[in-house]
């Protein structure tokens, strides 16, 4: 009996040391809740229709008095398509729905690139180029990335020499940079004059045997050039000449020989870009071709016309938010993340940490990008953080969802609101608390608000640029780490 005694006295020592690290591990060192400031928003709402887009004198004076890094050896002004393309939206919704309509052809590109990945499907399998194409005349269409939501941001840069500045999307789901070239069949409109190689010193077409052309998805060879095809999971692609030139990046050393493709032939839905500056983690991608140690950006918001800076070779801000930077080898364009958890209300929630892993397949995963909008989680992790936000939101009027977007709020007579924190965690118990404005977003005008995450089908889940405002994002390519450092535009 006295056995039995000291037996169940250890196990009720167990269970309640087990039960308190539990509680203690669930319950985080977070505020419970953040505020909203609604009326905030709402006129930002109002404001971005009425935007003028930035003149080259405004562009080139926010150059002059922008404060890079100071470790940043490299560095541009990064803008939101708002501050560069006046809107001709009738109202904020339809705005809203058009961003929302982008953003889901752009995940659904980025989901089929990686299934076709791990299928060990090539896109020449798909469609591979057979007509006969010659350097001085290509006819195949191209859709711009703006299609799959990656013409939001935009950086001024240099193209040849003496160098013409035109606009470019800035892509961290892309590698292959491109541009718009002369003479041009029918290009779709972009800001500033078709780029002209034949009035570049620096211009340089790849043969077939090179190492740029030999690393292209898929490449053919015309006359000893190569050309480029470079095809969306919306069945949208390019086809060019593959070339090499010289890129400059504000006040920056010009980088030359860097591999960019060359369309005569280009119809899309870009507007005001004159095409597409790839930061993937491919070999192609700018980052990979300059050797650059790390980049970093910080996306203001989509609604304002502020202006940030993209930096390449700078150091890791001090008190960064870190997570492990981890590879897919089955497909090396994406950056995913070391991720172990969502917390909602100062309180982790219930998620096996295989929800954010790569398996041995190559499924799953967590990848962060700076052209998808509104974070996509597996549906069942977003149920739970959706149904856990909800909980706590109950002292709000809610409202028919929105598009993609299915727990929203009537907001219309509050000016400010208190919810719920939402945060993200990593390895080594680091976390980062978003703030309300990343994820209760106005859709309209009128004060209705929602949450801003959303559910797919797809195993692979992605951090979306709407989560990622505000906060300066450097991929340390040296070391394998993202840093996360919030108010670092």
């Amino acid at each position: 009996m006295a056995e039995r005694g000291v037996l169940l006295c250890f196990l009720f020592a167990v269970f309640f040391t087990w039960g308190f690290s539990l509680v203690h591990a669930r319950r985080l060192g977070l505020p419970k809740t953040t505020v909203l400031d609604v009326s905030v928003s709402i006129q930002e709402s109002l404001n971005v229709l009425s935007l003028s887009p930035w003149s080259e004198k405004m562009v080139f004076e926010h150059q002059e008095r922008r404060s890079p890094s100071l470790s940043s050896s490299l560095a541009l002004s990064l803008h939101p398509r708002a501050s560069l393309h006046k809107s001709s939206h009738r109202d904020y919704k339809s705005l809203v729905l058009a961003r929302l309509e982008r953003d889901s052809a752009r995940v659904r590109s980025l989901s089929t690139r990686i299934d076709l990945a791990i299928a060990g499907i090539t896109k020449s399998d798909l469609k591979p180029v057979e007509k006969e194409l010659e350097a001085e005349s290509l006819e195949t269409p191209l859709i711009s990335g703006a299609s799959q939501g990656s013409g939001e941001y935009f950086s001024r840069v240099g193209i040849g020499n003496p160098a013409k500045h035109v606009y470019m999307v800035v892509d961290t789901g892309s590698d292959v940079n491109w541009v718009q070239c002369a003479p041009c069949a029918d290009c779709y409109q972009q800001a500033d004059p078709i780029f002209e190689p034949s009035l570049s010193s620096s211009y340089a077409p790849l043969t077939c045997e090179t190492q740029q052309c030999k690393s292209l998805d898929v490449s053919e060879c015309r006359n000893d050039s190569c050309l480029y095809e470079v095809s969306y999971g919306d069945g949208s692609y390019t086809v060019g000449e593959f070339a090499t030139e010289t890129i400059t990046l504000d006040d920056s050393a010009p980088q030359n020989n860097v591999a960019i493709g060359c369309g005569h032939d280009n119809e899309g839905l870009f507007v005001g870009a004159a095409g597409l500056l790839g930061l993937g983690g491919g070999l192609l991608s700018f980052p990979s071709q300059i050797n650059a140690s790390s980049f970093s950006y910080c996306l203001v918001n989509r609604d304002s016309d502020s202006a940030s800076t993209l930096e390449f070779n700078s150091q890791l801000p001090a008190h960064s938010v870190t997570a492990p930077f981890l590879r897919n080898n089955q497909l090396d364009t994406f950056y995913y993340l070391g991720m172990t958890g969502i917390g909602v209300g100062g309180e982790m929630l219930s998620i096996p940490r295989s929800s954010f892993e790569v398996d041995e397949s190559g499924n799953g995963g967590i990848i962060i990008d700076s052209g998808t909008a509104v974070t996509r989680l597996q549906s069942e992790v977003y149920n739970s953080l959706r149904d856990s936000f909800v909980s706590g939101t109950q002292h709000l009027p809610s409202t028919s969802g929105v598009a993609l977007f299915d727990t929203c709020y009537d907001l219309s007579s509050r000016s400010s609101v208190e919810v719920p924190t939402v945060s993200f965690h990593f390895p080594e118990g680091k976390y980062l608390a978003l703030p309300a404005k990343n994820y209760l977003i106005p859709v309209d005008s009128a004060g209705t608000f929602c949450f801003a995450f959303a559910p797919t089908t797809s195993q692979l889940s992605i951090i979306g640029n709407v989560q990622q405002q505000g906060t300066r994002v450097t991929y340390d390519l040296a070391n394998s780490l993202v840093g996360f450092s919030p108010n670092g535009c």
